[in-house]
């Protein structure tokens, strides 16, 4: 359970990774604004760093439900100086948070590690080209519709079939272009076009991903599925609710978890590890 990146690897074969959120953006469900500016998204980020962040996730898009698109220039000029900036305070990784290709070059000779791509390499038609000569890592994630309409009344027959047949045909895709499978990761895309229903069929079945053989990615931090379980709109109520399914995720085969507030997900990540790793 290797996973190869543009400085070298992570083995997530025993400890799995927390990769902290860094919205750079105006619009996001739950922090827009809150550090669009660079100083203060560097500041956070190894504040993150700090509190636990093996990953810094930096986005310039929002892909909240309803979100509009970003501009090419936009989006570069709200990542590209944050990047930069992180990457001469601190080693560690960064990943971009992007679909578009000229964005993900820029960001990996900026000194970004991964490259995040929500819509699989399929929301731009040169990313496959970039990702494979980047050396960066890549999250290959699936999403049913785009952000604007993902929310508007998804439906599958069978959501954890679907999920992993999509995944498993966008490996393959990546595959074919030449890259490597120890350079990807796979993210079901909780809460991308999705009800709470095909959410929580996808969490309780993650075991059905394992044969694919490469790591999980699991988004579930201040999603809105967990406040209809919570019975509260209120996003403070989905704080506890992310952090035990960080837990659950990880017995079930999880090895990578994006979330807003890395502490106490990594305490709780390395307390799980600890229970799985015992020889007791």
């Amino acid at each position: 359970m290797v996973w190869k990146h543009k400085r070298g690897e992570l083995n997530l074969s025993r400890r799995g990774a927390i990769m902290g959120i860094l919205n750079v953006t105006p619009d996001s469900f739950s922090d827009g604004g809150s550090f669009s500016s660079g100083d203060e998204a560097v500041a956070h980020a190894l504040l993150m760093e700090k509190s636990g962040a093996d990953i810094i996730d930096v986005g310039g898009e929002s892909t909240r439900p309803g979100a509009a698109a970003v501009s090419e220039a936009e989006e570069l000029c709200r990542v590209i100086p944050v990047i930069r900036n992180l990457r001469a305070q601190s080693e560690v990784l960064i990943s971009v948070d992007t679909s578009k290709a000229a964005v993900a070059k820029e960001a990996v000779l900026a000194g970004a590690d991964i490259i995040n791509d929500v819509t699989a390499l399929r929301g731009d038609s040169a990313m496959p080209e970039v990702a494979l000569h980047s050396g960066a890592g890549l999250v290959l994630m699936h999403m049913q519709g785009r952000p604007r309409t993902m929310q508007d009344n998804p439906r599958y027959l069978d959501v954890v079939g679907e999920v992993a047949k999509f995944l498993r045909q966008a490996l393959a895709s990546a595959l074919e272009c030449g890259m490597s499978a120890e350079r990807i990761a796979l993210d079901p895309g909780i809460g991308f076009g999705k009800m709470p229903a095909h959410n929580l069929a996808l969490l309780q079945s993650l075991e059905a991903f394992a044969p694919l053989q490469r790591p999980l990615l699991i988004g579930v931090s201040r999603k809105s599925f967990l406040a209809s379980l919570a019975d509260s709109p209120a996003i403070a109520d989905r704080f506890w609710p992310a952090v035990a399914l960080t837990s659950y995720c990880r017995e079930h085969g999880a090895r990578i978890f994006r979330v807003h507030e890395p502490q106490p997900h990594h305490e709780a990540l390395r307390m799980t590890e600890a229970i799985l790793n015992s020889s007791s």
